[in-house]
C-alpha cells in the first residue's frame, strides 16, 4: 500500500504502519525531515487532506505533498500532550492551547476546497437519534435546529478538535491534524474540548464549569451559546455511539448535555 509513494516521493520508512478506521499512516523521512504518510480510504478523510494543505501549515501540519488519495505532512516530534496536561493539572492550559490553534484555522481565507459539508448534514445521525430514541437527544436536536437556523461567524471547520488532535510540533508549535470536512458557526469548533468522551474527567460537574469558563473567555464566545452547542454536539456524539452500538459511552456523553442544560437553566 505504501510502497507507491515511498518511491514516488523519495521516502523512507521510519516506524511502524498506524491503522485508523478512515486511513492507513506510515511514519517517514523525505529529505530528512521526519514527516507522516497518510493514505485515505473515505471520502471524509480525503478531503480532510486537501484541508491540510489548503490551511498551508498555519494552525496545521504543513503538507509537503498530496494527491487526490495521500498526503504527506509533518510529523509531530515533540513531547507535550494536550490530554496529559488536561488530567495533570493544566486544563485551563491546555485548553487555551487548544482554542488558540482553532483560532489561526479560523482566520479568513480565499477559495476552501469544494465538497465541504454544512453542519445541518453533519448533525443528521442526531436527527435519527431523536426521533428513535426521545427523551435527552429530542432535546439536544431542537437545541442544534435552533442553533443552525440562525448561524453565527460561518468558517470552514476543523471538525473534530479535541486533545489528541492537536499535537506539540516543536518549534512549530501546537497544530492541528485530522480535519473533517464541515463549514459552519466557529463556535461549533470548539465544544468537543468539553464534551470529549475519551477525556476521563468530561462530565465531572466542577471540570465542565470552568472549562466552560475558560474556553468562553479564550475563544471569545457567548457563555450562553457555548452551552447551547455542548449540548448539541454532546448529543451529535451520543448518537454517533449508538449507532457504533457504544451505549455506555452516549450515555457519558447524555450526562455531559444534562451539565449544560442545568447550567442554562440558571
Amino acid at each position: 500500500m505504501f510502497d507507491h509513494y515511498l518511491h514516488a516521493w523519495k521516502l523512507s520508512a521510519d516506524g511502524e504502519p498506524i491503522v485508523t478506521p478512515g486511513s492507513h499512516l506510515l511514519p517517514v523521512r523525505w529529505q530528512g525531515v521526519p514527516a507522516m504518510l497518510k493514505i485515505a480510504h473515505t471520502p471524509e478523510e480525503k478531503l480532510g487532506g486537501r484541508l491540510l494543505s489548503w490551511w498551508a501549515g498555519d494552525g496545521a501540519a504543513q503538507v509537503f505533498a498530496h494527491d487526490h488519495t495521500a498526503v504527506l505532512m509533518e510529523r509531530a516530534t515533540g513531547q507535550g500532550s494536550l490530554m496529559h496536561m488536561a488530567l495533570n493539572g493544566q486544563d485551563d492550559e491546555a485548553s487555551r492551547i487548544a482554542c488558540a490553534t482553532v483560532a489561526r484555522l479560523h482566520e479568513p481565507r480565499a477559495s476552501p476546497p469544494e465538497g465541504l459539508l454544512g453542519l445541518d448534514e453533519w448533525f443528521k445521525s442526531l436527527w435519527r437519534a431523536a426521533e428513535r430514541e426521545g427523551g435527552v437527544l429530542r432535546d439536544c436536536a431542537t437545541v442544534a435546529r435552533t442553533l443552525l437556523a440562525a448561524p453565527q461567524d460561518v468558517v470552514v471547520l476543523h471538525g473534530d478538535i479535541h486533545h489528541d488532535n492537536i499535537l506539540d510540533f516543536g518549534p512549530r508549535g501546537w497544530l492541528a491534524i485530522d480535519p473533517k470536512r464541515v463549514m459552519g458557526e466557529r463556535g461549533y469548533d470548539y465544544v468537543n474540548l468539553i464534551c470529549n468522551p475519551d477525556l476521563p474527567t468530561c462530565s465531572n460537574p466542577q471540570r465542565f464549569s470552568r472549562q466552560v469558563e475558560v474556553i468562553t473567555q479564550a475563544a471569545g464566545l457567548s457563555r450562553t451559546r457555548v452551552l447551547q452547542w455542548v449540548v448539541a454536539h454532546a448529543g451529535l456524539s451520543a448518537a454517533w455511539f449508538l449507532e457504533d452500538q457504544e451505549r455506555e459511552r452516549a450515555e457519558i456523553e447524555l450526562r455531559v448535555a444534562h451539565l449544560a442544560q442545568q447550567a442554562l437553566a440558571h
